[in-house]
């Protein structure tokens, strides 16, 4: 659920609920527009303030840019032909200990990070093969070796972000052709060399779903539940190009 916020933004909730039962309130300025359309390119600068209902929101929650690479939007309504695609990002993203998000063991994959993942434009018919494989991710010694595979091909960087997101705070992230500087409360807090390959849409959320591809190969999918509902509120969001 989303509802106008009394300071101008928004607050998204999602019920209390059990775990299998998927949950998600999302805000995004790319739900109706072919991939190719999404609205960002380099340059940019996107910033907002933000307070979450709780340290450990079962699942995951931020926001960003991003290019929505796992949609099968055809299935929507209206329909759009968005078919998967390797994963470009860069954002805020808050995930509890049941995830796992890093294709590398030297960087963090939960917790309070500050991400960005770079890959190549590939055409989506051109991966259709590796839908072939992805059972393969069931057995660990192929899972880990599909994880390495991953990392010749989508780069990716990260930071943990030490703060308490229940309290308020102001995020920046400033997108070029050449890096990605994130900062928190009128700070440098991360950069990075890793951009992500436009174009790219914003999107803000909270859900209760979790993955993990951790380094033992033992690949875990789910979605939790949340015993008391769970929300973000933001405000102040700006968008400018630079």
């Amino acid at each position: 659920m989303v509802t106008p916020h009394e300071s101008g933004g928004w607050r998204l909730e999602i019920p209390k609920g059990r775990k299998g039962t998927y949950r998600l309130a999302q805000l995004d300025d790319y739900y109706a527009l072919p991939r190719n359309s999404f609205p960002y390119q380099p340059n940019l600068k996107f910033k907002l303030a933000a307070r979450a209902s709780s340290e450990n929101i079962p699942g995951t929650w931020g926001f960003g840019l991003w290019n929505d690479p796992f949609a099968l939007s055809f299935l929507r309504k209206p329909p759009i032909l968005r078919l998967p695609v390797l994963p470009n990002a860069a954002w805020f993203f808050f995930a509890t200990s049941h995830n796992y998000l890093s294709l590398r063991d030297d960087l963090p994959a939960e917790g309070s990070l500050m991400a960005t993942f770079r890959s190549p434009r590939l055409p989506s018919i051109l991966l259709l093969p590796a839908i072939t494989i992805l059972p393969g991710l069931l057995i660990p010694p192929v899972a880990r070796q599909l994880r390495q595979l991953g990392r010749l091909v989508i780069q990716q960087d990260s930071a943990l972000l030490s703060h308490n997101p229940t309290e308020w705070h102001n995020y920046g992230l400033e997108w070029s052709s050449t890096g990605v500087v994130f900062e928190v409360d009128g700070g440098v807090a991360f950069k990075t060399r890793v951009t992500p390959n436009p174009p790219m849409g914003l999107v803000i959320w909270v859900d209760n779903q979790f993955a993990s591809t951790p380094p033992d190969g033992r690949f875990r999918y789910g979605r939790l539940a949340n015993h008391e509902p769970a929300w973000i509120e933001v405000t102040q969001l700006e968008v400018m190009r630079l």
